[in-house]
This record gives C-alpha cells, structure tokens and sequence, in this order.
C-alpha cells in the first residue's frame, strides 16, 4: 500500500510559515524590506499590542497592479529574479518569494494597492492563505499591509510567543536595523497610538543620533577605506565609549543587516589593549561587495551570509579601524617656551640645609598575630547571634542552590580582622582560618536589602539638587516604562519625559552616577526574555548592589570589617553571592599545621 503522499497546500503553507515568520517581529521585517524595494520613501509601522492584534505598513513605493496584487500571495512569487544566475547579482533585500505567502498563511491581511499608471486601486482580503474578497478601491500610490490576528489557525505559536513587552523590543530592534541602513527613506513607527520614532530622510550619522541619541554619536569616529574587493564605511566608538554590555554593534553587507562572528572579532581585534578585556565598543560597519562574491541565500531570515574572500576582509577590517583610532589619537608635537624657567634644584640627602627627609616610626616589638598581646580583644561568642541564619534559602530567588553554611555552633569568630591586598578579609575562628571575599560579602548584604525593599516598597528616594537627564535608545526606553515601577521601588524617583527621554529626580541614599545604573538595569533585563517578577527583582537588585559595593583594592578600617562580617552574618545566605560565586571559606586548622609540618 502506497504511504507516500503530497501535503495539502494549507499545511505547506503553515511549515513554511515557521520558518520565515517565528514572531511579529519577523512580519515587520519582510513587510519593511519589500516597501524598500519597491522604491518606497517613506515607511509608517504601526502595532497594536506588540502585533498580536494588528500590524500595519504603509509605504509610498511604486504599488501593484491588480494581478500581481494576487500573485504576490503564491509560493515562489517574486519580481525580484527570474533565474538561477540572478542569485548571484541580487540587489534587493527579498527574493525567494515566500515572505507574503507565508504570512498569509498564519493571518488575516488586508493588502490596498496602486501603482501610479493607474487611477484606482485594488483591495484583498486573504485569511489562511484564501482570498475571501478583491474589491476595486481608491487609495494612494504605494501599498498598505494590514497584517491580524497573527497565528489565529497556529494556536500553538501563538501560545508560545513572549510577553508585549519582549516582542516590542524585537519589533523595535528590527526596525532599527532597517532604519539604520537606509538612511534617505522617512521612518516612522507607532505602537497602540504612540509615537516611538520618527526618522526623517538623512544622513547615516544623523540616522545612527535619531535613533541612539547625540550622546552617542559625539563618541564616533568615521571609518572609510575602498579596495577592489570590499568598500567598507560607517562609524566606531573611541575608546572610552567601551562598556561591559549592552553596545551598539551593526554590520551591514550590501544594505542586508548581518551576524558574522569572525568580522566582530576583526573590529574588537583593532582595539586590543585600548579598552579592557571583556569591554564592548559601539560600531556601524557597512559593506559593499560585489553580489557574487557573497552567499546570502543560507537561511530565510537571510542574516547569516558567507564571503568568498573572509580574509582578506577581515584584514582590512582591522587596518581601517585602526587608522580611524589612529587619527583620533594622533596629537602634535608640543614645544614648550622654556626661558624665565625657575630653576628647581634636585634633592640630595643632607644638601639642603634646615631640610629633613622624612621618617618613619614603628614599634618593632608589636605581634599582631599574639595572644597575649594587650590590644587583643577577648572572643565574643557569635553562635546566638546567628543562630538559624542558614536555614531560609527558601524564597530567595538566587540563581542557583546555596552550599550549606561552612559555620557550625562550635565556631568562635574573632573580632580582630585583618585585610589581606584589598579583597580578602582573614578573621581567626575555633576551627582554622576564615577568608572572606569583602565585595562578594558586600554584595550578597546590599542584595538581600534591596530585594526586601522592593518586597515592602520600603525604599525611600533622596531628591537630586539638579535631575539628570536619561536618554535610552527607543527600545530600551520601552523596557524602562514597562518596569518603572520596579526600579521605583528600589528608590529611585524617575519621570517620563516622552518620547525615550526621562528625567532622575531622586536616588536612592548615596548612590552614584544614577543614569549608568539605570542603562545597566535596562540592559540586564534585555537579557532576562521575561520570566517571573522574582526574576526581574533578582537582576535589578543585583545590578544595584554591584554598583554600591565596595571595589576590589578598597582598604577597610578594623570597624568597617567588624560590621563587613556580622551584617553577613545576618544574611539569609551567608556563603554564596547572589550569582552563585564563593564569599567565604575556611581553612581547617588541621590543613595549617600540615603545611608546616617538618618532613
């Protein structure tokens, strides 16, 4: 019995749907690309509830006429290329024909359509893929997509997408991407009625200031280079735009945005003991090769492209950075006027009369490690202070199990510490030696306060004699409005200014430099996908409590260890910090004796 058989248009429609439309996002993308090239410019993105209910794209490109309106829909459709050799001349962002068709397939579209020679328009109405109705219509010259109920006959798609929020951001972050790369179209992008961007027709720096802010872009610098294989241009960051995370980093291959991992490391390669290791600078890199010397047609999202002479790009790549960076730090032979110098004689020992060299005084018969020393402090017993402290890892949302606690009530801590190179705090206890790790200790008690504080909403914000200014790239400032209320609660008074701009009125006490923690926040929760409340909670106060804690290097007075370690103490978890990493450890006074056991 024969068992093989041909799928059902509607059900191959659908598997091809997967892999061109994973979300939203991936709707706006193709819906863009296509406006692009049909010479579109201008382009208006509108949504609503980040495109789980509608998505529009209007754009003022050339139209279609009515029969090309209804093949636009079929599989394999496309003006774009006729035959096999056009793969390798391919000029325009689309061109496997299955954008449209697949998204027809998982929605409801309305496309409006004319093309100049004509005086009326025409207006479809598919739903899975079927056209319910084609009616002639008046509209403008361009074309509007009208994109509903994404996934209504995929439930299970549509079940697994992520929160608005999340899928916003990706729309926003495609959007972008687009933007950036056609810098002499009109953008706009609108989200349930309100204005996020508004990009008029530029330049690319005043694109890259459009969307990113003026900030960054005054950290730019140019890079031009052209050779017969690659023409690379666009912008990167000095060195001291570095950061830890969260940079603007671009690469555009004949107008196509893309991920190439090898050509990242090339601009990274360029800054190699300029910034510090781990340190991300912002770049916008564009190139322009010739169609045949590049591979686009891997994936249908079309971001993974491979080159014909990798190398020799990746070669250039560093060189053209590093003569940007070069010009940058080119600075001009300085010839200092050295007549009517006073003349400063240099110091030698018993030269200048009534002139000491200074010195210093010490007691030579001091013992800090004695025990019959007079400055030692009698042990105090610690086990009622901290009794039970171990035994609330429930309900601390630390990423990963806590060890068990390395105190047990027949360890006596003592109150004489001592500071080994600015990181360690050594305290004597019954069983050994104790090492603590005092930022690690620092952060595991400000986590723990501010994760109660957010709880109780007990945090109360110190108002700023002058507010500062925040500026968020439009999608980060998205992620900040959802969650407001969140880093509120930690103590920090901020108000929306429109548009991605806010105003820090109050911190909490003593905090510094508030609008680089804010952005650190931000980009920490970029990373997060959603999750649960504890979870957001969790990435905030730990970004809060790394920028309050004390640095590594920083030297403590005898008091500040005394209450370093019994604030510890007190902590639900005294062993690990809230990323899972060692606080403390003891070294058994059986492993010391070893060591300096004769053989």
């Amino acid at each position: 019995m024969d068992i093989i058989h041909l799928l059902p248009d509607s059900v191959a429609n659908q598997i091809a749907a997967g892999e061109v439309v994973q979300r939203p996002a991936s709707v706006i993308k193709e819906l863009m690309e296509n406006a692009v090239d049909a010479g579109a410019s201008t382009i208006d993105v509108l949504v609503q509830d980040a495109g789980r209910t509608s998505i529009q794209v209007i754009d003022d490109g050339k139209g279609m006429s009515e029969t090309d309106a209804r093949m636009a829909f079929e599989r394999h459709a496309t003006s774009k290329i006729a035959k096999a050799e056009d793969l390798f001349k391919l000029r325009t962002m689309g061109f496997r024909g299955e954008a449209l068709a697949s998204i027809a397939a998982v929605a409801q579209v309305k496309l409006t359509t004319r093309t100049a020679e004509q005086d009326v328009g025409v207006q479809l109405y598919l739903e899975g893929s079927h056209v319910i109705s084609q009616e002639v219509c008046s509209c403008p010259v361009g074309a509007n997509f009208e994109v509903s109920n994404l996934f209504f006959n995929v439930p299970a798609r549509r079940k697994f997408l992520k929160s608005n929020q999340t899928e916003l951001n990706n729309i926003i972050q495609d959007f972008e991407r687009i933007a950036l790369v056609n810098p002499s179209v009109t953008f706009t992008l609108s989200s349930n009625g309100n204005r996020l961007m508004q990009l008029p027709a530029g330049s690319p720096m005043q694109r890259i200031v459009g969307i990113f802010g003026k900030r960054l872009g005054e950290q730019l610098l140019p890079v031009q280079v052209e050779t017969s294989l690659v023409q690379v241009s666009g912008f990167v960051g000095k060195p001291e735009a570095a950061r830890k995370k969260g940079a603007s980093q671009y690469l555009f291959v004949n107008g196509r945005f893309m991920r190439h991992p090898r050509f990242h490391y090339a601009v990274m390669e360029a800054f190699n003991h300029l910034i510090p290791e781990g340190d991300q600078v912002p770049y916008f890199i564009f190139f322009q090769v010739e169609p045949a010397n590049i591979d686009v047609n891997i994936h249908p999202t079309k971001t993974e492209i491979k080159f014909e002479n990798e190398q020799e790009i990746w070669s250039i790549i560093v060189a053209a950075v590093r003569d940007a960076l070069g010009k940058f730090n080119a600075v001009p032979t300085i010839d200092f006027d050295v007549e009517d110098r006073p003349d400063i004689p240099a110091f030698q020992a018993g030269g200048l009369t009534g002139i000491k060299a200074p010195r210093v005084q010490y007691d030579t018969s001091f013992n800090p490690f004695s025990s019959h020393s007079e400055t030692r402090k009698p042990m105090r017993q610690w086990e009622k202070l901290f009794e039970g402290a171990g035994g609330k890892e429930q309900g601390t949302p630390c990423p990963s199990p806590p060890a068990p606690s390395l105190f047990s009530e027949e360890n006596e801590i003592s109150t004489q510490h001592f500071q080994y190179k600015g990181q360690y705090i050594l305290t004597a206890v019954q069983s050994g030696l104790m090492m603590v790790d005092q930022r690690r200790a620092h952060i595991r008690i400000l986590y723990e306060r501010y994760m109660k504080q957010m709880q109780e909403h007990s945090a109360a914000a110190q108002g700023l004699l002058f507010p500062e200014l925040l500026e968020l790239p439009p999608s980060d400032a998205a992620l900040l409005t959802g969650i407001l209320d969140d880093v509120r609660s930690l103590g920090f008074d901020i108000t929306p200014l429109g548009g991605s701009s806010f105003s820090i009125v109050g911190t909490p006490s003593g905090q510094n430099n508030p609008v680089a923690v804010v952005q650190q926040m931000v980009e920490s929760v970029k990373q997060q996908d959603g999750g649960h409340a504890d979870a957001l909670h969790h990435r905030l106060a730990l970004v809060l409590a790394r920028s309050n804690a004390i640095e590594v290097g920083e030297v403590l007075t005898p008091v500040q260890m005394e209450t370093l370690i019994g604030d510890l103490f007190q902590c639900e978890i005294q062993n690990l910090s809230p990323d899972g990493k060692t606080i403390l450890t003891i070294l058994q006074q059986e492993q010391i004796d070893k060591m300096f056991r004769t053989p």
